[in-house]
């Protein structure tokens, strides 16, 4: 084990690169195709039909490289996530388990967003091009684009960052507190083995409201999706645990002056 003194650079070090890389990645899905240029070659190879479109090399091979990225972000996460490597992490790299998890994925989605290559001449799925379309359309997918990466933060609080992003775990270790998720309540474990991504409807709004649904983004879209949808597991049981969580700290957080939850 290394010494604590080491521990919290790496920690920190984590933090910090999974912070920049969510703040790149709000630019990769939301500010990049909100205002962004729409390509104006798009709705004319729309007319062309899809069929065609995907036999032509300069669309075919972007697609491609983008879903190899995609396949190394969505490998690289579940992957980690199962718990023989997760076994294995904690053998050798102790409290840091969580903050190398942290760490790999927000470089996994460093190389998505950084080598990611646009289909500008592709069709699209759907393209706010007449007015008054092409204005409030934009409008109001930034709107909700807004609002949706406000509640994502809210909920990520309230769903305890330090601890998603590995600082509380070597924090306690540190201070000789033990694990954290040792003082969790068996109802709370089970909800955590159920929900991977507790900001799951927020992340589809983003990747799917946007004013032009082009080639590379419905692949984005898709394949998210997808894993969004196969990582989740919840039951009636794991809702009404989540919404009595949530009402508890909401509460506690309207009072600050009543101390810290339990």
């Amino acid at each position: 084990m290394a010494p604590a003194l080491l521990l919290v650079p790496a920690a920190l070090a984590s933090f910090i690169l999974a912070f920049g890389t969510g703040v790149e990645f709000v630019r990769f899905t939301s500010l990049r195709p909100l205002l962004g240029r729409i390509s104006e070659s798009g709705g004319s190879d729309a007319r062309q039909g899809w069929l065609a479109a995907l036999q032509d090399q300069s669309i075919l091979f972007p697609l491609v490289w983008d879903l190899g990225l995609l396949l190394l972000f969505v490998g690289q996460h579940s992957l980690m996530a199962t718990e023989t490597v997760k076994a294995w992490m904690s053998r050798y790299f102790g409290v840091l388990q969580r903050s190398l998890y942290v760490a790999c994925t927000a470089l996994a989605l460093q190389l998505v967003m950084r080598y990611w290559e646009p289909v500008p001449r592709g069709p699209v799925l759907w393209e706010a091009r007449a007015e008054p379309w092409a204005t409030w359309v934009p409008l109001l997918c930034f709107v909700l684009h807004v609002i949706s990466w406000l509640l994502i933060f809210s909920i990520l609080l309230v769903f305890d960052y330090a601890e998603l992003m590995g600082l509380k775990q070597v924090y306690y270790h540190v201070l000789g507190l033990g694990e954290p998720l040792a003082l969790k309540s068996p109802r709370a474990l089970r909800l955590f083995s159920h929900l991977r991504h507790p900001v799951c409807v927020e992340l589809l709004t983003v990747l799917w409201v946007v004013p032009t649904l082009g080639t590379d983004r419905l692949l984005l879209a898709l394949l998210l999706t997808l894993y969004l949808g196969l990582a989740h597991g919840l039951d009636q049981q794991d809702l009404r645990y989540l919404r009595a969580q949530l009402q508890r700290k909401l509460h506690l957080l309207s009072r600050p002056q009543d101390g810290e939850a339990e």
